[in-house]
């Protein structure tokens, strides 16, 4: 459900070559929505192939504070998700730090 306090952000990535999301899509997007006052993950959602995919990336970003940088997500999801979009991902995931750093509420 969208709330005043969260924010939806959104990064992007291009795929690699034989990807199956590549017949569908170019680039690999995370969305995630994320609380204003701590950063905090609420639920995220990214553009693989799979469903099981899709929820597995959720359940590995889901809790994980913003504040305290990207550090930490891109080294649970580099050592949690093996599959072939693994740096599409982790560009995606700087892509959206990005976005959360646009807004100057991290501090």
């Amino acid at each position: 459900m969208a709330s005043i306090h969260t924010y939806f952000l959104a990064g992007h990535a291009r795929l690699p070559q034989g990807m199956a999301a590549k017949s569908v899509f170019d680039t690999l997007t995370i969305t995630a929505e994320i609380d204003n006052k701590y950063g905090v993950i609420i639920e995220a959602s990214c553009t693989l192939a799979t469903e099981h995919g899709r929820n597995y990336v959720d359940e590995l970003l889901k809790g994980l504070s913003l504040k305290d940088g990207i550090d930490e997500p891109i080294r649970i999801l580099q050592n949690h998700y093996r599959g072939r979009a693994t740096n599409a991902l982790t560009a995606a995931l700087k892509d959206l730090f990005y976005q959360y750093e646009q807004l100057n509420i991290h501090k």
